[in-house]
């Protein structure tokens, strides 16, 4: 009998699979494409994933090493993520072995049991009863036999101690043969209730065609944008889809761009269906991570909600993907696998044949492209929900306006006037920190990072200079470093400055400032949003952490202090951002019965982008940003891949690019792939970060089977140029900036 052999998928950067020798002493059937392995692998050993077996290979058989241990007694993933994750490793460049591993919660990445934890419960025996005489005398048993009754599938142990139960109470009872303790999985057993704990709101017209147009759909690949302005009810729409799919016994997943909305979004999905939701983002622990994951793979979590990597999440039956707020960037991971959860969804859903539903206020340009020619189903939403009106726009033109901390006079009256009413403010500042640069006043030096090609931001309440981009920290300087002067600034704004001004100016109401700076401890940012949702006047000041899928009701302005920074980038994608940025914040303002009022400040206030967007809203913009990509042959009319490497020298940085640029030339020329272009190599825009020199390739293609040809030719030889061994490199297809 010949030997076995496993090709094995191993979390290692290079680009193929490791062949490794098969334990003798278990069957061959045991060997199934997805069951995890523990192998030696150089000094160490790692966990991967069994893709293939065979009785030949092309490694000399002494070289070989041997399996160290099978994990799993059944493949862990399902063809269907099998197939996802070869499909993503192939198109985004990357290696098998990783992006398997990357697909895995991290227990089970470090070769964890693929099991459910176990609850310890209490339940109460058939015969026990309050009044029985063997808790007559002991009133703390009979207060723990009462709870435990009430709890009819049983108490948990970690109940006690907000029951203020007693452990010693429990034990006594369970001596007494009036309780018995079972341990259990986590995954909830089928329940017989309805689909629904609350009924749903009635649907107005716009979103009764949206939810029927979608419900038809069920059950076949169909791809939707529904286009609905902030504060038109998607969310209401997406919870009638989701009531149908459950009722056909399936399962939904949901993605949602930020970590900070998963709480609200898993609260309001609770609240509205008797079945198991589940979160999977990175702040769940990983217990319960693998727990959810596994939860859903066994068909026991009928709603999973997750950022990007829940969609690699295996389900026993998924009816329905929904992507919110589908323009927003955090979708596209930016290290290691450079993947668009986005655009993955479709790969997904296509293989599964179900809908996809992509929602959003401000649509990327991507899928309003895809509508226009008919790819994508386009339903709108033009009208608020209820009684609510979308807001006016105020361009406030700051050229001749003096500016304290950033906030000029007449919006410090017109934020007087709406706390006078009883109302919210929410102030927009996209900028962390007190100031972006500290400046001496008489020889003009500036704190700079020495690990970057980046300023240095004072934050005043910890007396230190950080840089954002490598997270570098250093005390401030109390005379100036380059002349010993004593006239350091700090000169710009950012939320910390802006805060303190306004504690001054707006004394009597609480000043709320919401950024990753003051929303790093757990439970700060419910804390906060708890304060804002008892209605009473205050002022919310922050980033754009404050600009998706909140809904304030008392909220009636929003100011937004600087609006210029998206009008000067380089990167021709940042007109689109800060016009999804504005209405985006911009919708926070007027969502129920209360007008909304929106005041932009600008040194800019009559620029075309901003009138048009103010005046005719963001499709027109759309229309005419879509017109000019066209004209200058960018995405969504062309394909972008960048090829960007970063070394400890700019010389190696640049050894390795001309290497590539050689390299892709010789391929373009071997592949007759004349509607391709290769430009560069240039410095990145930040060229030093965190110690390091980056330099880039782009490449632009017509057709996008054109550009993988040459990525996947590419990427396989450069591995075997001498230049790379001196120089860290990474390929992002489909890339959303050239940073």
């Amino acid at each position: 009998m010949s030997e076995l052999y496993l090709r094995v998928a191993l979390p290692t950067p290079l680009r193929r699979l490791f062949d490794y020798r098969a334990l003798a002493d278990i069957p061959v059937s045991a060997w199934q494409p997805g069951v995890r392995v523990k192998v030696p692998f150089g000094s160490r050993e790692v966990v991967g994933v069994v893709l293939h077996t065979t009785d030949t290979t092309e490694v000399p058989v002494s070289k070989l090493r041997t399996i160290t241990e099978l994990i799993d007694e059944k493949p862990l993933l399902p063809p269907s993520v099998m197939q996802l994750i070869s499909w993503t490793s192939q198109y985004y460049q990357h290696s098998l072995g990783d992006t398997f591993s990357r697909a895995l919660p991290v227990l089970l990445r470090q070769g964890e049991p693929a099991v459910a934890q176990k609850k310890l419960f209490y339940t109460a025996a058939t015969d026990a009863q309050l009044d029985d005489v063997r808790v007559k005398n002991a009133p703390r048993q009979r207060q723990a036999l009462q709870a435990v009754l009430q709890h009819k599938r049983g108490l948990a142990h970690e109940q006690l101690s907000s029951l203020e139960l007693q452990k010693s109470s429990i034990d006594a009872l369970l001596e007494k043969g009036l309780l018995h303790k079972e341990w259990r999985s986590v995954h909830q057993p089928p329940s017989n209730l309805p689909v629904l704990a609350q009924m749903p709101l009635a649907l107005n017209a716009e979103q009764k065609v949206a939810f029927d147009s979608i419900s038809q759909q069920l059950g076949r690949f169909k791809v939707f944008l529904l286009a609905g302005v902030t504060g038109s009810g998607k969310t209401e729409v997406y919870l009638h889809l989701i009531e149908q799919v459950l009722n056909k016994k399936q399962q939904v997943l949901v993605l949602i761009p930020e970590i900070n909305l998963g709480p609200q979004t898993f609260s309001r999905f609770q609240q509205r269906f008797n079945v198991r939701v589940a979160l999977l983002h990175s702040e769940v622990n990983d217990r319960e991570r693998l727990n959810a994951w596994l939860a859903a793979r066994d068909g026991q979590a009928e709603i999973v909600i997750g950022t990007r990597s829940a969609l690699f999440t295996p389900f026993k039956n998924l009816g329905l993907i929904i992507i919110d707020e589908e323009h927003d960037a955090s979708y596209k991971q930016q290290e290691a696998l450079r993947y668009h959860a986005r655009d993955l969804a479709l790969v997904r859903a296509r293989q599964a044949d179900i809908p996809v539903v992509l929602g959003s206020a401000t649509p990327s340009l991507e899928s309003l492209h895809n509508a226009n020619s008919g790819r994508y189903a386009l339903l709108r939403l033009n009208t608020r929900a209820g009684t609510a009106k979308l807001p006016q726009f105020k361009r406030l033109d700051v050229r001749s306006l003096p500016l304290d901390s950033g906030i000029s006079m007449p919006l410090q009256k017109a934020i007087e006037r709406t706390l006078a009413a009883g109302q919210q403010v929410l102030v927009f500042l996209n900028r962390r920190g007190f100031s972006p640069v500290l400046l001496c006043n008489d020889c003009g030096w500036m704190g700079k990072c020495r690990d970057c090609d980046a300023r240095l931001t004072l934050h005043q309440r910890y007396n230190e200079l950080r840089c954002h981009h490598c997270g570098h920290v250093e005390k401030r300087p109390l005379a100036c470093p380059g002349c010993e002067s004593l006239q350091l600034h700090p000169v710009g704004e950012g939320t910390e400055r802006a805060e303190e001004r306004l504690q001054i100016l707006f004394a009597q109401v609480p000043i709320l400032r919401i950024d990753r700076d003051t929303t790093a401890r757990k439970g700060a940012l419910d804390a906060m949003l708890n304060t804002v949702n008892q209605g009473k006047p205050c002022i919310l000041l922050g980033t754009q952490m404050l600009a998706k899928g909140h809904h304030f009701p008392r909220v009636t302005l929003v100011a937004i202090l600087n609006a210029d920074g998206g009008l000067f980038s380089a990167d021709f994608r940042s007109s689109e951002r800060m016009a999804q940025l504005i209405l985006q914040v911009a919708g926070r303002a007027g969502r129920a019965q209360d007008p909304g009022e929106v005041i932009i400040q600008s040194h800019l206030a009559d620029h075309p982008l901003l009138v048009q967007l103010t005046e005719q809203g963001y499709f027109a913009f759309a229309e005419q940003a879509l017109s000019e990509r066209r004209a200058a042959g960018l995405p969504p009319y062309s394909y972008m891949a960048l090829l960007r490497a970063e070394a400890v020298s700019s010389i190696q940085v640049d050894n390795f690019l001309q290497d590539a640029l050689a390299l892709s030339e010789q391929l373009l020329a071997h592949y007759q792939l004349q509607q391709l272009e290769c430009l560069g190599p240039v410095a990145a825009p930040m060229e030093r970060r965190a110690g390091r020199y980056r330099a880039q390739l782009l490449f632009i293609a017509h057709k996008r089977k054109d550009l993988q040809q040459l990525l996947h030719a590419l990427c396989f030889n450069l591995e075997l140029l001498p230049s790379a061994r001196q120089a860290r490199w990474s390929v992002d297809v489909d890339p959303i900036d050239l940073f």
